[in-house]
């Protein structure tokens, strides 16, 4: 029987053979939390690390200086400089490093939102089990202060 169907079992409260208290045991004894974890390719990983990197402070600091460095060597070197001032050949690299980088960034989101919603239906589970068995114990225990009432008058 999996997670749903245990918990849409005990939600319905189907009255078959299966008491009250069996459903709670059933319930129990089943793990709904799941690990979550599976294996991604190379090229997932190599999306993620690139837009982990694209979003650190390094990059923007090492992008930044190279920005500078490229423009100062080839406005320094004004009749050698092999960038003259438009800086036609910047603007081409930074046209493709932005073409690749942008569709690997936006497939590492989709990934993580993938990720965030198996956690989200995960914690979903393990509240809604926490949630049946703690208004079982709940019951129980005013079952006990009843008995408990009734004995002492």
């Amino acid at each position: 029987m999996s997670d749903y169907e245990v918990i849409k079992y005990i939600l319905n409260d189907i009255n078959d053979e299966l008491g009250d208290e069996e459903k709670v045991h059933l319930l129990l004894d089943k793990t709904v939390s799941e690990n979550g974890e599976y294996k991604e390719s190379f090229g997932q990983k190599a999306s993620d690390r690139l837009a982990s990197f694209a979003g650190s402070w390094t990059f923007v600091i090492g992008f930044t200086l190279l920005l500078l460095v490229w423009i100062t060597v080839n406005t320094v070197l004004a009749a050698k400089s092999f960038d003259p001032y438009p800086f036609i050949l910047l603007n081409l690299v930074l046209s493709c490093v932005s073409a690749i980088q942008a569709p690997l960034i936006m497939m590492s989101q989709k990934r993580q939102d993938e990720k965030d919603r198996r956690r989200s239906e995960n914690d979903y589970k393990v509240n809604l089990k926490c949630e049946i068995l703690l208004k079982n114990m709940h019951y129980k225990l005013d079952r006990i202060v009843e008995y408990i009432d009734e004995k002492t008058k």
